[in-house]
């Protein structure tokens, strides 16, 4: 019997290919980054050939490592970046234009004029999700009126189009043009409660329907890989953070995971039933395992958290490593009475203001680089609570902890302030890295590798709690401070 599952992790700035044994323990994991191109302010492109070569490079990588063979995965399940947005050919298979990336920009003109009829809330009722340039839909309607000829050849069914979940299973199968329901409830052109395509809002978009890949459930056979793992099953596909919320096993209404990675990633399990939000969430599809009922999340999305860092280390130079972050914000007690809001790229939830733009406020002559390096960090904590706080609201449910998952949850000084920001407990699993995990099984289910649910939740595993230890008074002290802050950031642009 095949021993072991793999998932393929496309994320925003690294490809991973990580194979699990039936535990959920990781056998093996290869790890390549692909180029950041910003072609000008507020832009982030990436390479989608490039992408698919670091997939090739993953997959092989991993297999070598733990020598093994294809003949022992019994399944390969797919997540990655979410928004970010490939059109390609369908004949030669190139792409049309670079993938236009979640963080991107331009296409505010876009939101803005489809805006004015019906406000930003326009297809709220029916996508769950505000008029914001994260999402896939206006992106396809921006390379369709910028890029030449693409309308015409779209309209004939010679453009294809994926996030980059349809563009790596398209290319790991060799031509099957599907996408998940996770993952089709990100482009704001999914019903989510026919979960198919909106014929309205396509027709509002420009985007013809001869595009669009066929979406299926999370946990379903789509085709055999071709390749390093030729003939294995690819059998799942999840957007990265419902994959995180599937890889921690909350699969009950009213659990939650945070996923810090290069932004941060709330999710909430609601249930069979989509609940919309009245306080600046999104409401998305969570999972969908087989022929079973779809699995509804609220979510919470924050733009730049780990990317902070990544900005302090590339653009500042105030450290070398990202993992050097911590020892530098060490080197102070507290951030100096400054704050740092990151609306690099506008912020996200709960305020969807494309127009807002990063500050740092509070500057005094007795600041030094550990209070920026503490403030940058702070910042998650403080985002991190502005959406549960929204959470808690929608939801009627008071979270009494708060699974957390990513990169930078081996942070201590930032998990420990992130629970005494919250107030609650904050729990690390003892595979942090549940993105690639919950991939891993939505393809096992699929097959049979796993039989249920039920198997998974024996595989989850605490490694460390943190439990809030700052006295009320201050926490709620500081929080104000950072409430203020953010008002400065609004209608910069």
């Amino acid at each position: 019997m095949t021993q072991y599952v793999a998932a393929i992790d496309q994320g925003t700035t690294s490809t991973r290919c990580m194979i699990f044994d039936h535990a959920g323990k990781v056998i093996s994991l290869a790890q390549k980054e692909h180029a950041q191109i910003y072609p000008q302010p507020g832009w982030v492109e990436h390479n989608p050939q490039e992408i698919w070569e670091r997939v090739q490079e993953g997959i092989a990588g991993a297999l070598q490592t733990a020598s093994l063979a294809a003949a022992d995965i019994a399944a390969v399940g797919v997540t990655n970046q979410r928004e970010t947005t490939v059109l390609w050919d369908r004949a030669t298979g190139q792409p049309v234009h670079n993938a236009i990336v979640w963080q991107d920009t331009r296409t505010a003109d876009i939101c803005n004029k489809l805006a004015r009829r019906g406000g930003q809330n326009r297809f709220r009722k029916k996508v769950g999700l505000p008029l914001a340039t994260y999402f896939s839909g206006p992106k396809i309607k921006w390379m369709l009126d910028n890029v030449p000829g693409l309308k015409t050849r779209a309209k004939k069914g010679e453009i294809l189009f994926g996030n980059i979940d349809t563009w790596v299973i398209w290319n790991l199968t060799g031509g099957a043009h599907v996408t998940d329901v996770s993952n089709a409830s990100r482009t704001m052109l999914m019903n989510l409660n026919t979960l198919d395509w909106d014929d309205e809002i396509l027709q509002v978009m420009g985007v013809p329907r001869a595009m669009m890949p066929e979406i299926k459930a999370s946990s379903a056979v789509y085709g055999e890989a071709t390749g390093a793992l030729s003939g294995v099953p690819v059998a799942g596909d999840l957007g990265d953070q419902q994959a995180a919320l599937f890889g921690q096993t909350c699969f009950a209404p009213g659990e939650a995971k945070n996923t810090y990675g290069t932004g941060c990633f709330m999710l909430l399990n609601t249930g069979e039933r989509p609940v919309q939000s009245k306080n600046g969430l999104l409401t998305t599809l969570a999972y969908k395992i087989g022929n079973e009922k779809p699995v509804y999340a609220l979510e919470g999305s924050i733009a730049i958290t780990g990317a902070l860092v990544q900005w302090l280390r590339d653009n500042l130079g105030l450290i070398e490593k990202s993992a050097e972050v911590e020892s530098l914000a060490k080197t102070v007690d507290d951030s100096g009475g400054i704050y740092f809001v990151p609306a690099f790229s506008g912020l996200y939830a709960p305020y969807w203001k494309d127009n807002a733009r990063g500050a740092i406020v509070g500057m005094t002559r007795y600041v030094n680089r550990g209070h920026i390096a503490r403030a940058a960090l702070e910042a998650t904590a403080y985002q991190t609570r502005e959406v549960l706080e929204a959470m808690n609201k929608d939801s009627g449910v008071r979270l009494k902890a708060l699974k957390v998952d990513g990169g930078m949850v081996h942070n201590e000084l930032l998990m420990q302030f992130q629970a005494d920001v919250l107030g609650v407990p904050v729990i690390r699993p003892t595979v942090a890295e549940t993105t690639s995990l919950g991939a891993a099984y939505a393809a096992g289910l699929a097959v049979g590798f796993w039989n249920e649910v039920n198997d998974l939740r024996a595989n989850w595993g605490k490694d460390k709690e943190w439990t809030p230890t700052m006295p009320k008074a201050k926490r709620e002290k500081l929080h104000a401070g950072w409430k203020k802050a953010v008002t400065r950031t609004f209608d910069w642009v």
